[in-house]
């Protein structure tokens, strides 16, 4: 059991069955004493209000109006807001940037180190830019949602990701690329990646991609893409 089941089983016994021990937690999750007391500060820490009773008949109690009140957020749903930001800046109608950022920045530090060093490895990948006024944009459809999930996999292990491609002429074919940067041209999305069949970077538009999965055995190096000039980081964006 890892560590987040853990938690919300521990939280669910405590609900179920109000004062309990930590000899009865641990037998029920399957865990030593002292990662249930371990268990039981980080859930404090997360807003859950449990008492402790102690002596004889003691034990922990969760307080029935007891909620969490720290945001379980996953890396790709905060960086999919971070993308829905930085489109809308690059495109130019971001109303009330100034509150936005800020919203961001607290999720931000509400997040695990982990997540945390994770979203910023992420961030480095994402790029934007502005698209030619002559782009054809007729036929621009959506994303497959197995999309950015893929990504993060691909990106923060630097492991190939395979997939199947529609290009402008409707013609499928199977890719199997080194994903190198993310690239948003509102409205358009791109991924650039490496392909290693080619010896060159292509660039991928992300609503033509379907059929997203991760290579676990094939990894890669980060290489430099060479963009175009009015192309910058994300993390420029936030000076």
């Amino acid at each position: 059991m890892n560590i987040r089941a853990r938690h919300d089983a521990i939280v669910r016994s405590l609900r179920r069955n109000g004062m309990t021990t930590v000899d009865e937690l641990a037998e029920e999750v399957g865990a030593s004493r002292r990662t249930i007391l371990r268990d039981i500060g980080a859930l404090r820490d997360e807003g859950f209000v449990i008492h402790s009773e102690p002596g004889r008949g003691g034990g922990l109690l969760l307080d029935p109006g007891s909620v969490q009140t720290t945001a379980r957020l996953a890396v790709t749903e905060v960086f999919a807001l971070l993308l829905g930001v930085a489109a809308m800046r690059a495109a130019g109608n971001l109303p009330f940037s100034g509150l936005a950022d800020s919203g961001l920045a607290k999720i931000e530090k509400a997040l695990p180190p982990e997540k945390l060093r994770d979203l910023r490895r992420f961030l480095d990948c994402l790029h934007v830019g502005k698209l030619s006024p002559l782009q054809d944009l007729s036929n621009v459809g959506t994303m497959d949602p197995g999309l950015l999930p893929a990504f993060e996999t691909a990106f923060l292990q630097r492991i190939q990701l395979k997939f199947r491609y529609r290009d402008a002429k409707g013609v499928v074919t199977e890719r199997q690329i080194e994903p190198q940067a993310m690239l948003i041209l509102p409205p358009l999305w791109y991924l650039v990646a490496w392909d290693p069949a080619r010896e060159d970077f292509r660039h991928f538009r992300m609503d033509r991609i379907s059929h997203p999965e991760p290579v676990d055995s094939l990894k890669f190096r980060q290489r430099h893409v060479p963009f175009e000039d009015d192309v910058c980081p994300y993390r420029d964006l936030l000076r």
